[in-house]
Order: structure tokens, then C-alpha cells, then sequence
């Protein structure tokens, strides 16, 4: 059964300073885009890097390790060598906590 699930406080996340968590044995990065929120699983599919530690772009991130580009709200790969996008998650700010929909 899906129930939400906090990984961080609001003032974990900035639009400079991505978060990552775990959920269970799961990697999420929280993101925050001109104030709206967004996760991603956060391990890059190309090889084992944090996206988290990437570099975020408007609504991408680049991984630090090779470069390869992901778009945020969707999850879709952009830029190679990732050949297949992320896993988004829903996310949401309640009582000044980050909370994603782990399913």
C-alpha cells in the first residue's frame, strides 16, 4: 500500500541545494525549481553517481560523473551516455516536512 514518507524538512531544499534521501533501500533526490518540487530516484542508471550531487539546470540535472542530462518532471533521459530515464516520485511539502509517495 502507497503512503507517503518523510525524508527531510522544507528547509532541506533549495533551489541551490538539492536533497537526497533514502527510502528503504531506495535513493530519492528532491529538487526545488522555481519553488516547485520535484524527485527523482537519484541514482544515475548510467553508472552509480548521485544525481543529487548533479548540476540542475532549469528543470534538468546533469550527473557529475559523465554528463548525462535528465529531466526533471518527467524523468526522461536528455543527454547520453544514460540510455533510460529515471523513476520520478510524487512529492509533497506538509507542515514544513518533504514527503514522497513511496508505492
Amino acid at each position: 500500500m502507497a503512503e507517503w514518507v518523510t525524508v527531510g524538512t522544507a528547509d532541506q531544499v533549495s533551489e541551490d541545494e538539492p536533497l537526497g534521501a533514502k527510502v528503504g533501500d531506495k535513493h530519492v533526490g528532491v529538487f526545488r525549481v522555481d519553488g516547485k518540487l520535484y524527485a527523482i530516484d537519484d541514482i544515475c542508471p548510467h553508472a552509480y553517481a548521485l544525481l543529487s550531487q548533479g548540476f540542475v539546470d532549469g528543470q534538468t540535472v546533469e550527473c557529475c560523473l559523465h554528463g548525462a542530462v535528465f529531466d526533471l518532471p518527467t524523468g526522461k533521459v536528455l543527454k547520453e551516455p544514460a540510455d533510460r530515464g529515471v523513476r520520478t516520485w510524487q512529492v509533497r511539502e506538509a507542515g514544513g516536512e518533504i514527503q514522497v509517495l513511496d508505492e
